[in-house]
């Protein structure tokens, strides 16, 4: 078992496959940035697929492939259907924003990937347009429907809750997830570089509160796919609803996660700048076992808890260059 410092197993690897967007969302990569990793940085799929499998065998057993949008990197597919093979790994997710879904969903289903969380902030055209820079609201929502008659389930929509910008929609998002068969999850912004900061901070404490009165709400006990959500469900069980809630009520104490950045950088937490190089290690043609030991030093390295209440100014790092 993977175990911190903290007495925290870690389970849970997020590998970003790429820093590049077709969006450009107001809370995760500066308007007009152009600073991407070189793509000869890339970890390569066999240096990923190397990486997965010993983090598999220190006790991780849950991956998400993630971006950027991972599925601009070509040939996505066929890593994970690599991935999926790895002995031991019971459960391989996507995170992505839908707008290329519609191409992909087939051929990532028949590679094993087995959940989706699928970035959706807004129903509103207008909305969508200004927070992701461009109109890709039809193609959006194409590949959620695209996901959905390709048999995936659960498909999470992840809605980055915000003061004054979208908050008024939440409801009808509630609504739109409910009749469709998807989870929504709500999630706080959080001051991660000067987009997360400037991204009108919501508090869901309130906002669950009237989700619970407007659809009889109740806590859910069963545990859905790992992550920090906590989620709440009607009487019937077939509405859910997930709150992520790193400043209000931080999950730092069981957090379980760690993330892997497309150069091969490994963050151990979202809010503190500790970090691990393995590309370097890869490269220079390291043995498993040295391998397996670099992953034991890292985990070392994984922070108490952020501090983005106490230091919302800390990180400089954006979201898009960690990972999702």
């Amino acid at each position: 078992m993977l175990t911190d410092r903290f007495g925290r197993s870690i389970r849970y690897l997020r590998v970003s496959v790429t820093d590049r967007c077709d969006l450009r969302c107001s809370y995760c990569m500066p308007k007009g940035f152009h600073g991407f990793e070189e793509p000869a940085h890339w970890l390569r799929f066999d240096e990923i697929e190397r990486l997965v499998a010993a983090f598999v065998r220190a006790g991780v057993s849950r991956v998400r492939l993630t971006g950027g949008e991972p599925l601009l990197r070509r040939n996505l597919d066929q890593l994970a259907g690599n991935l999926k093979r790895i002995p031991g790994l019971s459960d391989l997710s996507l995170s992505t924003n839908a707008t290329q879904l519609v191409r992909h969903a087939r051929a990532l289903r028949a590679a094993g990937v087995d959940r989706l969380n699928i970035s959706l902030d807004t129903l509103d055209r207008g909305c969508y347009e200004k927070l992701a820079g461009r109109d890709a609201f039809d193609a959006s929502l194409a590949g959620i429907m695209a996901a959905k008659q390709e048999g995936f389930a659960p498909i999470k929509l992840n809605m980055v809750a915000m003061k004054g910008i979208n908050e008024a929609e939440i409801e009808r998002m509630t609504e739109f997830a409910m009749q469709h068969g998807f989870i929504l999850r709500l999630i706080e912004a959080m001051p991660m570089g000067d987009t997360g900061r400037n991204a009108q901070y919501l508090d869901l404490a309130p906002v669950r509160d009237k989700l619970v009165a407007r659809f009889g709400l109740v806590p859910e006990a069963d545990e859905l796919g790992g992550g920090p959500a906590r989620y709440w469900k009607t009487a019937d069980g077939h509405g859910r609803v997930g709150f992520i809630t790193p400043i209000s009520q931080h999950f730092c104490a069981t957090c379980n996660r760690v993330r892997l950045a497309v150069d091969g950088t490994l963050y151990l937490c979202l809010g503190q700048e500790e970090k691990f190089e393995f590309r370097p290690m890869l490269r220079d043609g390291c043995s498993d076992a040295d391998l397996d030991a670099a992953i034991a030093r890292a985990i070392e390295l994984k922070p108490e808890r952020h501090e983005f209440r106490e230091a919302p100014a800390k990180l400089i790092r954006f979201m898009s260059q960690t990972g999702g």
